[in-house]
């Protein structure tokens, strides 16, 4: 799951998240109570809930989340991080792992591969103005980096089309057309104002003009002066920019002085220094791991999405994977019901784009065999919350509720009541969350039933939460009790280690999960869909993409 730019790196050693845990919820069953031994388990046929629950040990799971984080730390990036990134080393690491283990329980195994636009800071971007004021911009307040590459110390160059003062409304089209640049020096660092087009079309025309860097700055009317910007740009078709030249964002004030030192003829100068790699073709990949007992026509997916965003990812997501891995060795010999299907999506950090593929390539008779999907993202986050995912709830980033397919809502209710069970059972409250930014959104919006768990993750945990789960208000990992953002998803911290996780949450997360899953293997009322419905709802998928698609080519960024 995506976060937001914040600007402070820190690390949190477990101790704090264990004590924050222990006031929450109270003494958690772990290993050190266990009766079985997990060469037990994992030589049983672990044929009942009671089973399967009572398998499920701190111990295992800690020692699947020590693998991925030894990793992370022996594939670095360009950078020297720990990294699980799709696209990196380290990511395809822990794919080869994860093969090696589903095999080894006896799953046929498939490695589905896909590319992607890849790209990575391996470093702080950084910058300053060299003249005629002397000043170091502070990322995350002074200055935003868009996904671009270059370092450039150069004098700075107004385009045509700026606007000041800036109008009450937005109405700059600096640097949207190839006219704004008429007399641009090749060299320089083109200074353009935010406006009514893409910031993808304007580093577009000025890298066609020659400009060695770029400089957004803010158009100036209330609420547009500040820090805005940073992160992947679009054009006016939609299609995804990454100029081999730094593009960055400033406040209007830096802009507006800049500018008005460039027309008194100082001739400022700035430097960017934007460390990164982009390849527009970067090979990225889903493991999928069936299992060879159950109804192949009535197949449960268990999804986590295995990749991680700046660093290691520990928390987001090795810990729902381990959850995932876990509870496949532990079914491993169960004669099923229904056919289940593990799969580890790449690329969810980068907007869904394992799940997407691996949905919108399934032929009309392979979706109509998928009756349900499971979701486990984030399991093991210290200052937690108790999601449960409900196509009809709440939006966790605060948007609007996405619409799904008629048949997707009552269904999905079905292992979602489920986990509440579990929940009550030990205690704990719970909250419901809309599947959007989790790789279900795809599963429902091809018309497939789905629910899961995620324990919270960024900045910041509410009054209201506290009430409900215990803990703190702030962040939900990491540095505790404050709202900088935590280490999940944050740009340029690199700090989502093991050591951002909780074990004995991991532990009751997964119970949780593991018992929805037996009862989604078992079920024999809701995986009733015909193929008839699956194309239905495929085609209805497919109009709804292009409908999305098509909002975000023409939605203003700038």
């Amino acid at each position: 799951m995506r976060g937001h730019l914040r600007r402070r790196l820190w690390t949190v050693p477990l101790c704090a998240s264990a004590v924050a845990l222990t006031a929450a919820v109270g003494p958690i069953t772990s290993s050190s109570a266990d009766t079985i031994t997990t060469t037990a388990c994992n030589n049983r046929t672990n044929d009942t809930v009671a089973k399967l629950v009572e398998c499920i040990r701190t111990d295992d799971l800690w020692n699947q989340m020590k693998a991925q984080q030894a990793i992370a730390d022996a594939h670095p990036d360009a950078g020297g991080h720990a990294s699980r990134n799709s696209g990196e080393p380290g990511y395809k690491a822990a794919v080869d792992l994860a093969v090696k283990l589903f095999k080894a329980s006896g799953y046929h195994v498939t490695v589905q591969t896909y590319t992607f636009p890849y790209f990575a800071f391996f470093g702080l971007p950084g910058g300053s103005e060299v003249s005629p004021t002397p000043t170091t911009f502070t990322l995350g307040t002074d200055l935003n980096a868009f996904n671009s590459v270059g370092t450039v110390t150069a004098e700075v160059q107004p385009v045509g089309g700026i606007i000041l003062p800036p109008t009450p409304t937005p109405s700059s089209s600096s640097g949207c057309s190839p006219a704004d640049f008429a007399g641009f020096t090749p060299g320089n660092i083109a200074l353009i104002q935010r406006g009514t087009c893409n910031f993808g079309e304007k580093a577009k025309n000025a890298v066609a003009a020659g400009a060695a860097g770029v400089l957004i700055f803010n158009e100036g009317q209330p609420g547009r002066t500040g820090l805005a910007g940073g992160g992947g740009m679009i054009d006016s078709a939609g299609n995804s920019v990454v100029p081999n030249i730094p593009v960055g964002f400033v406040p209007f004030a830096e802009g507006e002085h800049l500018n008005n030192a460039a027309n008194a003829g100082q001739h400022p100068q700035v430097k960017l220094d934007f460390k990164a790699e982009a390849d527009p073709n970067r090979d990225d990949f889903n493991v999928i791991a069936d299992s060879p007992f159950g109804d192949p026509n009535h197949t449960v997916v268990v999804d986590a999405h295995y990749d991680a965003i700046f660093g290691a990812g520990m928390l987001d997501n090795a810990s729902g994977s381990v959850t995932l891995m876990d509870i496949a060795q532990k079914l491993a010999k169960v004669r099923t019901k229904n056919r289940l299907r593990y799969i580890l999506f790449g690329g969810e950090e980068l907007g869904l784009l394992g799940s997407d593929f691996y949905t919108h390539n399934l032929s009309p008779t392979e979706l109509a065999q998928i009756g349900y999907d499971l979701d486990a993202d984030v399991t093991a986050t210290p200052n937690y919350t108790i999601g449960v995912l409900d196509p009809a709830a709440k939006n966790l980033f605060g948007g609007p509720i996405p619409v799904f397919p008629a048949n997707v809502y009552e269904p999905s209710k079905f292992a979602r009541d489920e986990a509440v069970k579990y929940y009550d059972s030990i205690g704990l409250n719970h909250e419901f969350f809309s599947p959007q930014g989790t790789d279900a959104f795809w599963f429902n919006m091809v018309g497939v039933p789905a629910s899961g768990i995620l324990t919270g993750q960024d900045c910041c945990k509410t009054q209201e939460q506290v009430d409900l789960f215990g803990g703190q208000t702030g962040n939900f990992e990491g540095n505790l009790g404050t709202t900088d953002g935590g280490c999940v998803d944050q740009p340029f911290r690199w700090c989502d280690n093991l050591s951002n996780n909780d074990p004995n949450v991991l532990t009751f997360e997964t119970k949780a999960f593991a018992k929805m899953v037996f009862k989604m293997a078992f079920d024999t009322t809701i995986l009733t869909r015909t193929p008839q419905q699956a194309v239905a709802a495929r085609t209805a998928a497919e109009q709804q993409k292009a409908a999305r698609m098509a909002g975000a080519s023409h939605a203003p960024m700038s």
